[in-house]
């Protein structure tokens, strides 16, 4: 079973979280990180882990440890029935500069290589706000862990373009935040597009032989606290319900 869940120290409406995220700040603040990014040490061996992905999936963040006002998003093969989408697609122009920071925020298990097990939840809120989490099980999660933030290591800024073609510029710097788990580390990405920017902010630990994936993303940077809670919460669900 899980442990008690941090939910209760997160705030309990929609409202604070988005005054938090800088609702009340000047229009056209600078949000993008001013520090670098730090790589953290991992444990120097983990043991290999006992997850599935169905349990791995019962541990991750759901809506009762959220902010209210965030709601699941149905995953459109899964959930909805749908075919899976296509790899490729002529009319697909994207494409990210250097190509290997076209990582940064993807799910773990397609950062590092050799998952177990894999799963994945997203969130969506009010104005534009979104909370996604995933984890990978490894038979050794501290290499899995040190290989994701190789690449973060590389991609303090770069480009793309989206969908249709559009420039994108992406900004990423270190992030404060207490450590959770074995070892943690945090970042922030701006992304933007045509002079609008959308902030990502992120958590990644390492729990026993998983790695975890906590961001936050809005219009403003979220609230410290907010993100922290979260990232505190997922740690600790992962390790009770792997004990």
């Amino acid at each position: 079973m899980r442990t008690a869940r941090a939910a209760a120290a997160l705030p309990l409406l929609a409202l604070p979280f988005l005054a938090a995220c800088g609702g009340d700040a000047d229009d056209g603040a600078d949000t993008s990180p001013s520090s670098p990014l730090t790589t953290v040490a991992g444990p120097s061996a983990t043991a290999a882990s006992s997850f599935d992905d169905a349990g791995l999936q019962a541990a991750l963040l759901d809506s009762t440890d959220l902010p209210v006002g965030f709601a699941p998003v149905p995953d459109p093969v899964d959930d909805l029935g749908l075919p899976p989408a296509a790899e490729s697609s002529a009319s697909d122009r994207s494409s990210t500069d250097p190509e290997v920071c076209a990582d940064v925020l993807a799910p773990i298990a397609d950062q590092a290589h050799g998952a177990t097990a894999r799963a994945t939840a997203r969130f969506s809120g009010p104005d534009f706000t979104s909370i996604d989490t995933d984890a990978a099980a490894y038979p050794d999660a501290a290499a899995a862990f040190t290989a994701v933030q190789e690449t973060l290591a590389v991609c303090g800024e770069y480009s793309g373009t989206d969908a249709d073609g559009v420039d994108v510029t992406y900004r990423l710097g270190g992030l404060d935040q207490a450590t959770v788990g074995d070892a943690s580390t945090a970042f922030r990405l701006d992304t933007t597009s045509e002079g609008f920017t959308m902030v990502s902010d992120t958590v990644i630990a390492i729990v026993g032989g998983v790695v975890v994936q906590v961001t936050a993303t809005g219009q403003d940077p979220v609230d410290p606290a907010v993100l922290g809670g979260l990232a505190r919460t997922a740690a600790e669900n992962l390790r009770s319900d792997n004990s």
